[in-house]
């Protein structure tokens, strides 16, 4: 038996057999289902990498704890592989506070990445999601989390602003929407239309859809989306594409429903990111062959690309991340909101996917999650579009929509390094979390 295989037998044993004697079950908060959970003793303590020893009740332990990991399963130390992982099971929970959660949440990533069985995990994890998404859980979900927190309304904001802004004057709009936002962004667009001084417009959205979570309930979706578009009275057509059955550059322009006189925009809110890194610059291209007035780009500001074969800086960076995002959802619902658990275990399936899957048994899929950072995204767009600033109109109505959840939520411009404005950032307790910028050719 190899190294690997003793060890996920080992810690398959003690994931399912090993409890603590302090261990009680109650009903929990999110359902009606039993559920187990420990008591820590206070004198429970491990080693800390940078000296000394620290336990469950000092700040930040969970990523202490997990980097620790991280770098035994780095040196392939086995022994203390297993003894990390059963201190990991002990101390996490999904239901507990942030630190539990994070180590509940990456503890199964480290599993998988050192019983070398990631990509099974994900693609049941993607199984069981696919099967109990519906319409209205991803509508309660959606609806909550723009109600409690701006991270997607402030791209949605940002980039509907420069739109407008750029089909000013025209009267046949075409959107591409290169997103899996669920159409979420468009009513308040249609609204600006249906107001606008001229005669109002009509608006062809091209909708790629690369999620199969997404496809299940884009039929309701397109079903709303033209009854309130008669409401506006604004003339309006909604074309779906199934983006998964090739790769997002292999699209045409027929395909895109792309046809002349049309002035066209090109919106990406978290898309970019699926795209496999390899193909990222085919696909700027793409946009570029549209010749679009304006292209829209919105993404998380964290950097999971650069050090992509480097398994601890590339963990570092992770955890870096979802502890910030973790910090905004515990601050942002209540304990026992069932959309925080459904946001969370999102992330469990993204974590998985980054940390323990092969990029190129995954291809095709549209499910890569390979972020990168604003300043690197500019990079790429460089080459083929200008940075488009955000006008003052634009920045009022991002910092308005700020001023309408909790403190903490901050604007800022992003700088790169030659000191060139590089798009707009939101930040969460001063921390960049989510970048949007706009670009023309």
């Amino acid at each position: 038996m190899t190294s690997v295989d003793s060890l996920y037998n080992n810690t398959l044993f003690i994931f399912f057999t090993q409890k603590s004697s302090m261990e009680r079950t109650h009903l929990s908060p999110y359902t009606n289902h039993p559920q187990t959970t420990t008591k820590q003793p206070i004198s429970h303590t491990y080693s800390d990498p940078g000296g000394g020893e620290a336990g469950p009740d000092n700040d930040k332990w969970a990523s202490k704890l997990l980097l620790e990991c991280a770098q035994s399963i780095s040196y392939k130390d086995y022994g203390k592989i297993n003894h990390l992982l059963w201190m990991l099971n002990e101390l996490s929970s999904p239901y507990g506070d942030c630190d539990q959660k994070l180590a509940y949440y990456f503890l199964q990533a480290l599993f998988c990445k050192a019983t070398e069985s990631g990509n099974r995990c994900y693609k049941s994890l993607i199984s069981v999601a696919d099967k109990s998404h519906c319409f209205d859980s991803a509508r309660k979900l959606i609806l909550k989390f723009q109600e409690v927190s701006p991270w997607t309304t402030f791209g949605h904001v940002a980039s509907n602003g420069a739109i407008l802004e750029a089909f000013d004057g025209e009267n046949k709009l075409h959107i591409i929407d290169i997103s899996n936002t669920l159409c979420t962004q468009w009513p308040t667009l249609l609204e600006a239309l249906a107001t606008r001084s001229d005669d109002t417009p009509s608006l062809k959205l091209t909708v790629v859809v690369t999620s199969t979570m997404a496809r299940s309930v884009m039929k309701e979706i397109t079903q709303r989306m033209e009854k309130f578009a008669r409401l506006m009275g604004v003339p309006f057509e909604l074309n779906l594409i199934n983006g998964s059955n090739k790769r997002l550059w292999q699209l045409t322009k027929e395909e895109l429903n792309v046809q002349e006189g049309e002035a066209i925009a090109v919106n990406c809110i978290g898309a970019l990111r699926r795209v496999e890194v390899e193909d990222r610059g085919d696909v700027i291209r793409l946009f570029s062959s549209l010749n679009p007035r304006i292209v829209t780009v919105v993404e998380e500001e964290a950097d999971f690309t650069s050090s992509r074969f480097d398994f601890v800086k590339c963990f570092e960076e992770c955890l870096r991340y979802y502890t910030l995002y973790f910090e905004m959802l515990e601050e942002s619902f209540t304990p026992t909101s069932n959309e925080r658990l459904m946001l969370e275990r999102e992330c469990s399936r993204s974590i998985v996917r980054v940390l323990t899957c092969d990029d190129e048994q995954n291809i095709d899929s549209g499910d890569c999650e390979r972020r990168e950072k604003g300043n690197q995204w500019c990079e790429r767009l460089k080459e083929h579009f200008s940075l488009v600033g955000f006008s003052d109109d634009v920045v009022d109505d991002v910092k308005a929509l700020l001023k309408r959840y909790r403190t903490g939520w901050s604007l800022a411009h992003d700088r790169t390094n030659s000191n060139e404005d590089s798009g707009m950032m939101l930040a969460w307790k001063d921390e960049p979390v989510v970048w949007a910028s706009a670009w023309k050719p």
